[in-house]
């Protein structure tokens, strides 16, 4: 199986399955110097974790990080670097139906037809659990990324039939209700909706948000290599993912170029958009606007409602899931959408620094003296 790794320069390879002894991430291509150990990584993992509330599954992980290579001394040497997570409540039995038949919406179908074999304890590699190597890998990228001032704000703007408005938006709420919103009223709605919708067997998809401030111009290439074409690959690489958009998104295919320009303006002598509808990239390269990126994510299709279904001898059947899952995927998916547009991020930065011969020599130069 190939397309575990992802990046050019700040390189990221993701191993293991969701009932293995273990999952990791290989990251190479992280400058030394940075001041790195597990709790910079931990508090980004047990953002994920599983078990912490009634809307997330109740199986039970530490998700507690191991530094194995690449940090000496509290500092990262340039070496790869490579985390271990070990897995320590897999109950494979409550998936062996599972090799039976193919689960609606799951990867089950797909994966027999390319591999001919498949793990069917909760998917394997296209298990949700493989995002837990990402995050460990998104939290070093977001580090580095505050060290040059560029932040990465993430949340849920949405669930079912809830929105928070425009308006409405306070970043203080996000970390004080258990769906990650900003708004603790539209949370408070949610979690009575969620409740319904858990009781009924059912599950719900969700809206995730990032806002990131701080980026330079001129992160990204104008070809193939767009800033907002690689971040939509990262992000759509979560298996939860459906649609990525950026800026004010499918309102561009409704709208008059009058109203969706960002028209330009001085303001104490810095060039400034007077809007932001494009999301902070033009013509697939950052713009120094904030970078504005929406996500949808599905249904948990893991729901004990009764679903009709064929097994694997073809054969029309009635199945119930069982085991444990969550009842919406996009609280937990939040930091995991942070940690992929962290990463993508970071790499653009080092393939950036070669865009002109003045950036490289000004590195060069002043190296050559010392």
């Amino acid at each position: 199986m190939s397309g575990s790794t992802f990046g050019t320069l700040f390189c990221v390879t993701t191993w293991g399955e969701s009932h293995g002894p273990a999952l990791g991430v290989t990251i190479d291509g992280c400058p030394s110097g940075l001041q790195l150990n597990e709790a910079d990584i931990q508090v980004f993992l047990d953002r994920r974790k599983p078990g912490q509330n009634a809307y997330s599954t109740a199986r039970q992980e530490s998700d507690t990080v191991e530094i194995l290579s690449g940090v000496f001394e509290g500092r990262t040497t340039g070496t790869p670097i490579t985390l271990l997570i070990r897995n320590v409540d897999q109950r494979s039995h409550d998936y062996s139906q599972n090799a039976q038949y193919y689960r609606p919406s799951h990867a089950d179908y797909t994966y027999d037809h390319k591999y001919g074999f498949r793990d069917y304890r909760g998917g394997g590699r296209s298990s949700g659990r493989e995002t837990v190597s990402r995050v460990a890998a998104g939290a070093i990228a977001l580090k580095l990324l505050q060290s040059l001032g560029i932040h990465c704000t993430t949340y849920v703007r949405s669930i079912g039939p809830f929105e928070v408005p425009s308006h409405l938006i306070d970043y203080t709420h996000i970390q004080q209700n258990p769906l990650c919103m900003p708004h603790m009223e539209v949370a408070t709605e949610v979690m009575s909706y969620l409740d319904a919708v858990k009781q009924a067997g059912d599950s719900v998809g969700g809206m995730i948000e990032a806002c990131v401030s701080g980026l330079p111009i001129g992160l990204g290439e104008p070809v193939f290599d767009k800033l907002d074409a690689d971040l939509a690959k990262a992000i759509l690489s979560i298996g939860a993912t459906k649609s990525v958009a950026f800026g004010d998104g499918l309102h561009a295919a409704t709208s008059l170029g009058s109203e969706w320009n960002d028209t330009f303006a001085m303001e104490a002598g810095q060039v400034i958009k007077r809007s932001n509808h494009a999301g902070g990239v033009l013509g697939g390269m950052s713009d120094g606007s904030p970078l504005i990126i929406q996500t949808a994510i599905k249904p948990t299709p893991s729901i004990s409602l009764p679903q009709p279904t064929i097994n694997t001898d073809f054969q029309e059947q009635e199945v119930t899931i069982t085991g444990r899952h969550d009842p919406i995927i996009a609280a937990r998916a939040v930091v995991v959408v942070e940690a992929m547009i962290a990463i993508t991020l970071m790499d653009h930065i080092l393939r950036n620094m070669s865009s002109t011969l003045s950036g490289v020599q000004s590195y060069y130069r002043k190296d050559s003296s010392t």
